[in-house]
């Protein structure tokens, strides 16, 4: 039965998580981003929480622009290793094994492997709590065409979504996964 608390209860996940990467000053560096969201259609606008004691807080920043990169269920293993390795001490794309070209708009990462990515450029900061929200206008566009329907949707007979549950945990949306459409 549900009942009233005092405690924090956070309830945002299964979701999807970002992997945003910054360059600043000849450093690359990646994390995990559980907290993300498109803002705005046109123009297109995402925004991202990092929370201020991240490597990638004021790498992000200094550069005044970052990239969001969205990966397949087979990179869980790296998702996760760029949510809890610090950048400030370790390599994250070296120990994950993860390559990269330059975005074309930014010198941000764009991760090979990603299905989806953005190039952002920054427009805006603001603190919330614990976490200050990146807001940058997207630049530039990245899509796997190959692993999309016509109608947009992911086909999930050539691609699965890892959603994050939180406590380290991933569920597959794949092919098995039941779909229901609702026509209104």
């Amino acid at each position: 039965m549900r009942k009233p608390t005092d405690q924090t209860v956070m309830h945002s996940y299964p979701g999807m998580v970002a992997i945003v990467t910054v360059a600043h000053e000849g450093e690359d560096n990646v994390m995990a981003a559980g907290w993300h969201s498109y803002i705005s259609y046109d123009p297109a606008i995402y925004g991202v929480a990092i929370g201020r004691e991240r490597h990638t807080h004021k790498l992000v920043k200094k550069a005044g622009c970052f990239a969001v990169n969205f990966l397949p269920y087979e990179k869980a293993a790296f998702i996760q290793q760029a949510g809890t390795y610090s950048g400030n001490a370790t390599n994250k794309f070296e120990l994950g094994g993860v390559t990269f070209d330059r975005g074309i708009t930014i010198d941000a990462p764009i991760l090979h492997d990603a299905y989806v990515a953005y190039e952002c450029k920054m427009i805006d900061v603001n603190s919330y709590g614990d976490h200050d929200w990146f807001v940058g206008e997207i630049t530039k566009f990245y899509r796997d065409e190959d692993l999309f329907q016509q109608n947009g949707l992911p086909d999930f007979d050539k691609l699965d979504i890892p959603l994050y549950l939180g406590r380290s945990s991933y569920l597959r949306a794949d092919a098995k996964s039941v779909i229901k459409q609702f026509r209104v």
